[in-house]
């Protein structure tokens, strides 16, 4: 008779533990329903990386798609059961905490492109800033008949633009070859123009979830999109400058540096020098 399994793992108390708590900016709002779990305590833990997680973020078809982010955050935090709905608003403090959890607080970065100095950057800060300093107003009132409310974009609507503004730019490159007729280089130029128009429609169109107006309201992304294909070009502005003025003021502030001595000696003036602070996946976790 065989005996029977035993599926406690005595390696599990030396397996991965959380590493830190973080809590969202969003606070939960603006997620597809059943994408994210939400603690009682609103506190997320966050694990560190695993040796699969690294190696995942070195695959550059995983990193273009996006699934490498998707796959890493949902293992880094399990509380995320769709990394592909995350708002843009909640997208960097994740990142940023996940890089806390396997490497520490520190970061260094480099002071300027032009001199060889480097910072050390502390991230439990930046996280501390974004939570501070994130606000989101999704109301735009267009005039007496139209209001329209506005959310911040998901990681999919942010890799899929990321993907298509990519396609767009190889088109340039070809349209800028000395070699094709002129005929031809014209006939890319407009394509790329328009794919680039595209992009920014659909943004505009995906950040929308909900019109009111005089002769009633919806929610459709259908009548969205046909209403923003087809609207006033004064409405579609006022609504596309809502929506940077807001990504302007939740984006990560550069960091004010005070010029130092060795600094003044490579060249670097004035009292403070700003020092932007990027967080692409694909250096950010090097």
């Amino acid at each position: 008779m065989e005996k029977p399994l035993n599926h406690a793992n005595p390696l599990a108390n030396f397996m991965r533990q959380p590493k830190i708590y973080i809590k969202l900016p969003s606070n939960g709002a603006f997620w597809e329903p059943g994408s994210l779990e939400m603690p009682e305590t609103g506190e997320f833990p966050v694990y560190s990386m695993t040796a699969k997680d690294e190696l995942l973020l070195k695959i550059p078809d995983a990193l273009m798609n996006g699934q490498a982010v998707v796959d890493v955050i949902q293992h880094c935090v399990p509380n995320i059961k769709n990394a592909w709905a995350i708002p843009s608003i909640d997208l960097d403090v994740v990142l940023i905490a996940i890089r806390i959890a396997t490497y520490g607080e520190k970061m260094t970065v480099p002071v300027d492109d032009k001199i060889d100095l480097e910072y050390d950057v502390d991230l439990r800060y930046v996280i501390d800033s974004q939570m501070n300093s994130i606000k989101w107003d999704p109301i735009i009132p267009i005039n007496a008949d139209i209001t329209v409310y506005v959310k911040p974009v998901d990681y999919r609507q942010i890799t899929n633009s990321a993907l298509q503004t990519f396609e767009t730019q190889k088109i340039l490159q070809v349209a800028n070859d000395d070699s094709l007729p002129e005929a031809e280089k014209i006939r890319l130029f407009k394509e790329s123009f328009k794919k680039l128009t595209e992009v920014t429609v659909d943004t505009i169109s995906a950040s929308i979830f909900r019109i009111d107006t005089s002769q009633g309201s919806t929610d459709n992304p259908v009548y969205i999109k046909e209403f923003i294909d087809d609207a006033d070009k004064e409405v579609f502005n006022k609504v596309q400058n809502h929506i940077e003025n807001l990504k302007n003021q939740n984006a990560i502030k550069p960091l004010a540096i005070p010029v130092n001595d060795q600094m003044r000696e490579q060249g670097i003036t004035g009292e403070v020098l700003e020092v932007p602070l990027v967080f692409d996946p694909a250096t950010f976790f090097a």
